[in-house]
C-alpha cells in the first residue's frame, strides 16, 4: 500500500458475504437517488409547488442527494471488490463533503422549522416575509455555514503526519477516523470539532424543539378542533424528517460513547445507518405525508384500472 494512501476497512467479517450484502445497499443507493431526483423533479415541473415550503424541501433533497454521491464509490465499491484503497486528497475531500453535508442537512431542517412557525403563527406575513430573495439568501447562507465552518479543520487534516496503521474503520472517510491515525498535535481540530458540534447540530435541534413548542401553543389556541388539524399535518413531514436526521445521530454517539466493547462490524453499520437512513427516508417521507408531492408523483405514473 502507498504510504499516501489509506486501506478503507468495509465490513469487517462479512467479506465473503460481500456479494449479498451489496443487494440491500445497492437498493438503499437506488431509493436515494431515484426518490430524491423524483422529489427535485416535482417541485421543479410543477408551478403550484413553486413556494417556500417546497423550496426548502428541494434543497433538503438536494443535500441528500449529494450525501449519496459523496459515499456510494467507496461503499458499493468495497462491496462489489472494486476498490479498498484510497489517497489522503481524496480520503480528505470526502470527509470535507461527509459532514459539511450533515451539517447542512440540519441547517435545512431549521430553515424548515422556520418556514412552518412563519406559516402557523405568523401566516399574514408568511408570503411578504419569505420572499424568493430572502430564500435565496437563506439557501446561501446556509451552504456558507455548513461549507465554510468545516474548512479549518479539514484543512489541517492534510499537514498532519500519519504514523499509524493507515487502516480506516469505516468504508468512508471520517475526519475523527483520520485523526486516530494522526502523530501530529490534533488538540485544535478535537476542540474545534467539539465546539463545532454544539453550536451547530446540537444548537439546531433545540432551536427546531423551540419553534414546535411555540407551534403547538399557537395551534392549540385555536378553539375548533377540526381546525387545528391542517397545521398540525403540515408538520408531521418535518417532525419524521428531523427524527430520521437525529435518531441516528444520536444513537452513533451512544454506541462510540458507551459502545466500546461493542463489535466493530456494528459501530461501521451505525455509521452507514447514519449516512444513509435520512436520505432514503425523506423522499418516501415526503412522497407518503404531503398531499401535494404524493398526488404529482400518482399523475406521473398513473395506475390503470383493471
Amino acid at each position: 500500500m502507498n504510504s499516501s494512501s489509506f486501506l478503507l476497512t468495509g465490513f469487517a467479517g462479512l467479506e465473503k458475504q460481500y456479494s449479498w450484502v451489496s443487494i440491500p445497499f445497492s437498493s438503499i443507493y437506488a431509493i436515494v437517488f431515484l426518490g430524491n431526483c423524483m422529489v427535485l423533479h416535482v417541485i421543479w415541473t410543477e408551478p403550484s409547488l413553486h413556494q417556500p415550503m417546497f423550496y426548502f424541501l428541494a434543497m433538503l433533497a438536494l443535500t441528500d442527494l449529494c450525501m449519496g454521491l459523496s459515499t456510494v464509490h467507496t461503499v458499493l465499491g468495497i462491496l462489489w471488490g472494486l476498490i479498498r484503497e484510497i489517497t489522503l486528497d481524496s480520503c480528505i475531500a470526502q470527509s470535507y463533503f461527509i459532514h459539511g453535508l450533515s451539517f447542512m442537512e440540519s441547517s435545512v431542517l431549521l430553515a424548515m422549522a422556520f418556514d412552518r412557525y412563519v406559516a402557523i403563527c405568523n401566516p399574514l406575513h408568511y408570503s411578504s416575509f419569505l420572499t424568493n430573495s430572502r430564500i435565496i439568501t437563506i439557501g446561501l447562507a446556509i451552504l456558507g455555514r455548513s461549507f465554510l465552518f468545516i474548512t479549518p479543520p479539514i484543512i489541517r487534516l492534510k499537514l498532519f503526519h500519519y504514523c499509524r496503521p493507515h487502516i480506516l474503520s469505516h468504508s468512508f472517510c471520517l475526519h475523527q477516523d483520520l485523526l486516530r491515525l494522526a502523530c501530529s498535535d490534533i488538540q485544535f481540530n478535537s476542540y474545534y470539532a467539539l465546539v463545532l458540534v454544539l453550536c451547530t447540530l446540537l444548537l439546531d435541534a433545540l432551536i427546531i424543539l423551540i419553534s414546535y413548542i411555540l407551534i403547538i401553543k399557537s395551534v392549540l389556541a385555536v378553539a375548533s378542533r377540526k381546525e387545528r388539524q391542517k397545521p398540525f399535518q403540515t408538520c408531521i413531514s418535518h417532525i419524521c424528517a428531523v427524527l430520521a436526521f437525529y435518531i441516528p445521530i444520536i444513537s452513533l454517539t451512544m454506541v462510540h460513547r458507551f459502545g466500546k466493547h461493542l463489535s466493530p462490524l456494528l459501530h461501521v453499520l451505525m455509521g452507514n445507518i447514519y449516512i444513509l437512513f435520512p436520505p432514503s427516508m425523506n423522499p418516501i417521507i415526503y412522497s407518503i405525508q404531503t398531499y401535494q408531492i404524493r398526488s404529482r408523483i400518482l399523475r406521473l405514473f398513473p395506475l390503470k384500472r383493471l
